[in-house]
């Protein structure tokens, strides 16, 4: 009996190989950081090389300091940073240019000029998203038009395009494979999820062929074969990260919610074979196909929200590694006024505003480090806080409760803090690897190695109950001061 499923999590600031048990329990995880490539303002790049190799990496530090044989090996997962897109050359595997993250603002010029041709409601009701350069569509359509302009390629039918997981899956297999999942596909502004397919009229208007796309799959379905020392292991799993998420939040009815607080913060409502349009700044994406079992959910984004605490970090130096964040913010009662709004690259859900950069208000003689680290924890909760609004808004429900998982989950403070501006139940699993367990639970459905969904239901544990604790008034008082900061941070715009 195979005893492991390995999967990859390929995410904006690091990779990671994660070995689970059948009870779905970490095994092992080794994990290696890549470089971020900054070259202007509001640029994020990212070298699909790197990214590969420390794919490869992870794997082989895994399978060492586990002892793990590849025989034992079930079947690999995929999760990947989305939107995240290169164009390659399927000849020699060379990228005509670096992978342009989701996170990058270069391509606006092109989505501007989209919105002011009228656009906008077309590609909403085909895709479920709004012209942003979030997306993949206006990146690629970028990379096509430098690289026209620059490189002269001479036969354009050797370029194919995709996202992180399509680059990965192809590279693992040696080019045998040139597939993505449908979830990602739903990222890209070029899948129509009313038909379930690449959209021709879209593929036109951003001037992308047909042939430059994978082959559509569900979630979990046979991908490929990746050999590692000689055994040939079969890639069953491959699923967005903020998808997968969900997935590994059993979070399987209608109504069930979920924040990812990694590098941006993700907020995701199944809303099972409903489509819900949001008019008020919501994603209708795609949560994951199994079979005929097409499910949907709104989408919450914000861009910035882990990075922020990066920032303290890495820009300000004035912490020396995220955990200082919650016994920082405890040492003081209350952020003393001030209010971080960390628009970087523009705030999405529910604004859509690629021009403004964060911001910091109220500041005085007596703020300290302190108040400036409680305030970056607080307008991270205020950012779903915006989220949560509109989503109850458009779905027409008051959520109960909501699961949690990234990095900043761990934040007690951060939770806590959510919990009382939001007034929401919030829990805390004990397998905060979520993403990663996601994509595990999808592989192993297709192998046998997990029975059902009731079997995978049964496996999920929680680790912590956050309960609001925070009078209304003090509440209100908060959010109006937070409403008031993003205001002042969209009427100064950039440049």
């Amino acid at each position: 009996m195979k005893k492991y499923i390995l999967t990859i999590d390929q995410g904006t600031t690091s990779t990671r190989a994660i070995l689970f048990d059948k009870k779905g329990r970490k095994v092992c995880v080794k994990q290696m950081e890549f470089n971020q490539i900054t070259p202007k303002s509001g640029w994020v790049l990212h070298n699909p090389d790197e990214i590969y190799l420390t794919v490869l990496q992870v794997i082989k530090n895994v399978m060492n300091d586990s002892n793990v044989n590849p025989s034992e090996i079930d079947s690999i997962g995929i999760t990947n940073q989305r939107e995240t897109v290169l164009v390659w050359d399927r000849e020699t595997n060379q990228p005509l240019y670096p992978a342009i993250v989701w996170q990058s603002r270069q391509s606006e010029d092109i989505c501007n000029q989209l919105i002011n041709d009228g656009y906008t409601e077309m590609i909403h009701q085909k895709t479920g998203l709004f012209i942003n350069p979030y997306f993949s569509a206006s990146k690629i359509k970028w990379i096509l038009d430098r690289f026209d302009s620059e490189y002269k390629l001479r036969d354009a039918n050797r370029l194919l395009c995709g996202t992180i997981d399509t680059y990965l899956l192809y590279r693992l297999t040696n080019g045998a494979s040139f597939k993505t999942d449908y979830t990602n596909a739903s990222r890209t502004m070029l899948f129509n999820i009313n038909s379930l397919s690449w959209d021709n009229e879209l593929l036109d208007l951003f001037g992308i062929k047909m042939e430059m796309l994978p082959q559509v799959c569900d979630s979990s379905s046979l991908f490929g074969y990746f050999n590692y020392n000689g055994v040939d292991i079969p890639i069953t799993a491959m699923i967005g990260d903020q998808q997968a998420s969900l997935f590994g939040h059993v979070a399987f009815n209608k109504g069930s919610t979920k924040i990812t607080y990694g590098t941006g913060c993700f907020m995701l409502l199944n809303t099972k074979e409903e489509k819900i349009f949001s008019k008020n700044g919501l994603l209708t994406t795609i949560a994951y196909k199994l079979g005929d079992e097409v499910c949907y959910a709104l989408e919450g984004s914000v861009f910035v929200a882990g990075s922020a605490v990066q920032w303290l970090r890495d820009g300000l130096k004035i912490i020396n590694n995220s955990s200082q964040t919650e016994d920082a913010s405890m040492l003081v009662s209350d952020s003393m006024g001030v209010y971080f709004v960390p628009a970087f690259v523009g705030m999405g859900t529910p604004y859509w505003d690629n021009e403004c950069r964060g911001a910091i208000f109220g500041l005085s003689r007596g703020t300290t480090k302190e108040h400036l680290i409680r305030a970056t924890l607080e307008g991270i909760a205020y950012e779903a806080l915006d989220v949560i609004e509109v989503m109850e808004k458009e779905a027409k429900v008051k959520i109960p409760e909501i699961s949690v998982d990234g990095g900043a989950a761990i934040n007690n403070f951060l939770i806590q803090f959510e919990s009382d501006i939001t007034n929401t139940r919030l829990i805390r699993p004990k397998e905060l690897e979520t993403t990663a367990l996601g994509a595990t639970y999808l592989a192993g459905l297709y192998t046998g190695f997990f029975k059902d969904i009731k079997e995978i239901e049964k496996l999920h544990e929680v680790d912590k109950l956050f309960m609001p604790n925070m009078d209304n008034e003090k509440r209100n008082y908060l959010i109006e001061g937070w409403k008031i900061a993003v205001m002042a941070t969209r009427r100064f715009k950039r440049g």
